[in-house]
């Protein structure tokens, strides 16, 4: 990764801790895309004694996996306080979970500990996806699930371009492919990769309506070749008039590739050879899981 397009931590920790009380207001995608990250989990079988949602934000998508696993230990991970805070207050009696404050990259989660990791759009604002994948494969049993999304390169195409014509400065994140994302998860120990790719394109009436939802929700610029200061009026001017020729119908397009990946921590294969050269394998190895979910 160029240094340009490092992400600075504490920047992404304090702008979505501020975010965080109004994050849902603006989070429209963001729970469009969770609740089919959640629908995908009824394609496989679980009964996890500790499921682990990694970058849970205010926690939406905690309180629906307290509600799919009742008897589950669920721990809500973040980097921002902030985001803690607001779903420990969003909580209640019947849907109670464990809050942590964690870098993905460092989780402090014992090994084989976790039966499912829940991840949604959490992993574009880590620098190292290798690093992350490596711990999930860590904290997961054998026969443990990863389920996650991410944005891919086209995500904020538009936005980019605009600010390519304005003034060549590092305004947007760079996203990374699916297939480098699954060859990451085969390189962490993970097996059995299945990954596809949703787009989704929201309107704007104007680009500074695009802007403010991002803000919104905590997306600051935190590339380590962001612009220190002020925007100029003249680059924000030509940024504005680039984006203005994709005007349609009197819409502003905002293009969104979703990046939608699973694997699972690996089986051991226990296997005895019988007298008669016949391979016996454990019951317990049959029928772990339904098939995955395919491609659309």
């Amino acid at each position: 990764m160029s240094d340009d397009f490092r992400i600075d931590p504490a920047r992404v920790r304090r702008s979505f801790g501020r975010a965080a009380p109004g994050y849902d207001a603006a989070a429209v995608l963001q729970a469009r895309v969770r609740a089919e990250l959640l629908e995908r989990l009824d394609l496989v079988r679980l009964q996890p004694t500790l499921v682990l949602d990694l970058g849970a934000g205010p926690g939406q998508a905690t309180i629906e996996l307290k509600r799919r696993y009742k008897s589950s230990l669920v721990v809500a991970l973040d980097l921002a306080e902030g985001m803690l805070r607001e779903a420990r207050r969003r909580q209640t009696l019947l849907r109670r979970f464990q809050r942590v404050c964690a870098d993905a990259a460092a989780l402090p989660v014992r090994d084989g500990a976790a039966d499912l990791v829940f991840s949604n759009l959490m992993l574009q604002w880590c620098n190292e996806p290798d690093v992350v994948f490596r711990e999930c494969r860590r904290v997961l049993k054998p026969g443990g699930l990863l389920t996650f999304t991410t944005f891919g390169p086209d995500t904020l195409v538009e936005l980019r371009r605009a600010w390519a014509a304005a003034d060549g400065r590092t305004h947007v994140n760079r996203f990374i492919d699916m297939h480098d994302l699954g060859d990451a998860l085969l390189r962490a120990g993970l097996a059995e990769p299945v990954m596809d790719v949703e787009r989704y394109t929201l309107t704007y009436a104007e680009v500074r309506d695009l802007m403010r939802d991002l803000q919104a929700i905590g997306a600051r610029n935190a590339n380590a070749g962001r612009p220190r200061g002020l925007t100029g009026k003249q680059a924000l001017a030509t940024m504005l008039a680039a984006y203005e020729t994709l005007r349609r119908d009197g819409r502003l397009p905002a293009t969104f590739e979703v990046v939608y990946g699973q694997a699972w921590s690996p089986v051991a294969r226990a296997r005895q050879a019988t007298k008669g050269g016949d391979v016996v394998v454990p019951i317990s190895q049959i029928g772990r899981r339904s098939g995955p979910k395919p491609d659309r």
